[in-house]
């Protein structure tokens, strides 16, 4: 589904699906999904979802609009890169930074984030994931923290490497049991 497709009658999934920023955005101001209490299913709409919270379904829907198109501005395109002096940081696993990484980038460790901090809030910093589904969270916890140049990788190093850079390898994770 795509985000300008998104109305209160669609299930949670499909809209946590069009507007990443959603679960955010949700228990930022209405104080939905974040833990037990206040949890939704994913195959409940957003419309039952505000009727059972006493919420305006339309207003809502507006909130995770406006909140997804912060988010977008908070994306930078793989091909809108070049040219900038951006500190490129990792927010991926070590095993997955050690496996497959962009050049020059440095994965963020608690040592990292100190000096990070520590440093100049007007350098521009660009995260990356894996495929860009956690980075926003990154990117606002940055920014929350003062760091206002923090921006992240739209569809993380695997839009890099489709868009950008074949030489980076593309994988995909498998989780075992």
């Amino acid at each position: 589904m795509k985000s300008d497709a998104v109305t209160a009658d669609a299930v949670m999934s499909a809209i946590l699906g069009a507007l990443p920023g959603a679960r955010r955005a949700l228990f930022a101001r209405y104080h939905l999904g974040g833990c037990g209490s206040c949890a939704f299913s994913n195959d409940e709409t957003l419309r039952q979802l505000c009727e059972r919270s006493g919420l305006d379904p339309d207003e809502v829907l507006a909130h995770l609009r406006e909140s997804h198109a912060h988010d977008l501005a908070m994306l930078v395109e793989p091909v809108d890169v070049a040219g900038r002096a951006w500190r490129w940081i990792d927010i991926r696993t070590r095993e997955e930074h050690e496996a497959i990484a962009i050049a020059g980038s440095e994965l963020l460790t608690q040592d990292l984030q100190q000096r990070i901090f520590a440093g100049d809030p007007d350098a521009e910093i660009l995260l990356y994931d894996h495929r860009g589904a956690h980075v926003l969270d990154q990117v606002a916890w940055f920014r929350g923290h003062g760091l206002r140049r923090a921006f992240g990788l739209r569809g993380g190093i695997d839009a890099w490497s489709l868009e950008v850079d074949p030489g980076v390898r593309r994988y995909r994770l498998e989780i075992g049991g």
